[in-house]
């Protein structure tokens, strides 16, 4: 449907507000068109996609390697099923668990899926491994966390909103403490029959949190003397986006020199998803050695899309622009210098109070409440500027561009946010 009238902004809200489900609240923009860094509404306006769909979108919008890759792949053959094999599938495994360094991968179509799919094997691998009585598993969890919104993961999650009317909830889990080494401890001390501990590497969602130095290290340690799986969902924070392949996965067999990932950490479970696909297709996976991926045999899991041939061609063509094009390299670079400048700014202003981030997933703190509306208004600015972002849990603007931004983009962003920030307080 092509909207033809004068004001096509209002009319394509006003279609999505009647005919909808009303399950988000965008920021008033229509979008028609991406291209890089850029995207442009409908009426022809230029912005700076500071979002990247959640960091879907590392590689830049409609890169054309991997649109390329998704025309030739469409005209051949989309979706099998997994009932029969497809010529792609098993090339995809290989390349994949190559690039990332495990035995195995189960592929899955959305990020919390592949948490779901996480869940069950780690419970299954207790069960059949560990003699951990059936039923019984519990799950360690971080307060503040993201990993979805089924209904098994909203029944860890403490974000109301997210929750509340959504019950009865999915028991087996421990919620502690995010970045906190000595809760997790007496969690294990507390609790028999711990299965897995489930973290995020940066909180995302939760405003970008990213926790002391060391604190991923240590908890792997105290998972690997504690016989519990340790499960990393990567689905925002890996491919690139923290300035190196992954934010976990320390000694992993992938060639990239960015993947220095965190020493001598590397997940038992890892959860990918979001820009392993570049944004172009719904493209996550679970990856896991031998001994832990083989507990699933057929029947036990699985979906009509995971692994289409679609999926798999377009994945790969992603992963190989991260690498070819050293994306983690650059979100580095460009990431230490969006938070020199932002820091700049916090001593320029009195409305942020803090910045935080790694490689280009960042944060900037409003000093305001939580129920206020002056970040959401921050945001309007930004767009009315050419700036697309969006605030987080009320006072906090996430700020993630794709990772293929330049230096002289970048700093032509850092002017219209610090223009911006600094005309709510003349």
């Amino acid at each position: 449907m092509l909207l033809k009238d004068q004001n096509q902004t209002a009319r394509a809200i006003e279609l999505e507000e009647k005919y909808g489900a009303h399950n988000y609240h965008p920021l008033p923009v229509v979008l028609n068109k991406g291209e890089g860094v850029y995207v442009w509404d409908v009426e022809g306006k230029r912005y700076y996609d500071f979002l990247s769909a959640y960091s879907a979108v590392n590689q830049g919008h409609c890169h054309p390697r991997i649109i390329g890759s998704l025309k030739d792949q469409a005209e051949k053959l989309t979706l099998t099923s997994r009932a029969f094999h497809s010529d792609q599938l098993g090339i995809y495994e290989k390349y994949v668990t190559d690039f990332f360094g495990f035995d195995k991968v189960l592929p899955m179509n959305t990020g919390a899926e592949a948490v779901e799919t996480a869940i069950k094997l780690c419970r299954k691998y207790a069960y059949e491994k560990k003699s951990i009585p059936e039923e019984k598993a519990k799950i360690i969890v971080c307060e503040n966390n993201f990993h979805g919104r089924t209904t098994t993961i909203i029944s860890f999650s403490n974000d109301e909103t997210a929750k509340k009317n959504f019950g009865p909830y999915t028991p087996g889990f421990i919620k502690i403490p995010y970045d906190d080494t000595d809760a997790l401890e007496r969690a294990l001390e507390e609790n028999d029959h711990i299965a897995g501990f489930l973290v995020e590497p940066i909180q995302g969602e939760a405003g970008v949190y990213v926790p002391s130095e060391g604190y991923l290290k240590k908890a792997f340690e105290i998972c690997k003397k504690n016989d519990v799986l340790f499960i990393a969902d990567e689905v925002q924070t890996g491919i690139a986006r923290t300035g190196r392949l992954l934010a976990t996965c320390g000694n992993c067999n992938c060639e990239d020199k960015n993947c220095s990932g965190t020493p001598d950490v590397k997940p038992d479970i890892l959860i990918l998803g979001k820009a392993i696909s570049g944004g172009v297709y719904p493209v996550s996976a679970v990856f896991a050695n031998d001994d832990i991926m083989e507990v699933i045999k057929p029947g036990q899991h699985g979906s009509t899309f995971g692994g289409n041939p679609m999926a798999s061609a377009v994945a790969m063509a992603a992963l190989r622009v991260v690498k070819e094009e050293n994306l983690a390299e650059n979100a580095e670079k460009m990431g230490d210098l969006f938070r020199k400048e932002m820091n700049l700014l916090v001593k320029e202003s009195d409305l942020v109070t803090l910045v935080r981030g790694k490689g280009l997933l960042n944060a900037i703190v409003i000093n305001d409440t939580e129920d206020s509306d002056k970040a959401w208004n921050i945001c309007l600015k930004l767009r009315d500027k050419g700036l697309l972002a969006k605030p987080t849990h009320g006072n906090i603007i996430r700020f993630a561009p794709p990772l293929i931004i330049t230096e002289k983009q970048l700093m032509d962003c850092v002017k219209i946010i610090r223009d911006t920030i600094l005309s709510f307080e003349s």
